[in-house]
């Protein structure tokens, strides 16, 4: 896989977690584990994402 492909997978990934933070915080009484997993998940692929921008030639 090339580092483009990644990336848009990466970004596609954190999307998709995004969504699912912001539909698990529309519930009165939401689960504050999912919501700290979801947090952690998507900051580890912005991170990811980060480290690819440095390696992709401009």
């Amino acid at each position: 896989m090339s580092i483009e492909a990644r990336m848009q997978s990466l970004n596609e990934r954190h999307r998709e977690l995004d969504n699912a933070l912001n539909e698990e915080i529309s519930y009165p009484a939401f689960d504050e584990d999912r919501v700290q997993d979801l947090k952690r998940r998507k900051l580890a692929i912005k991170d990811e994402l980060e480290q690819l921008k440095t390696k992709v030639p401009n």
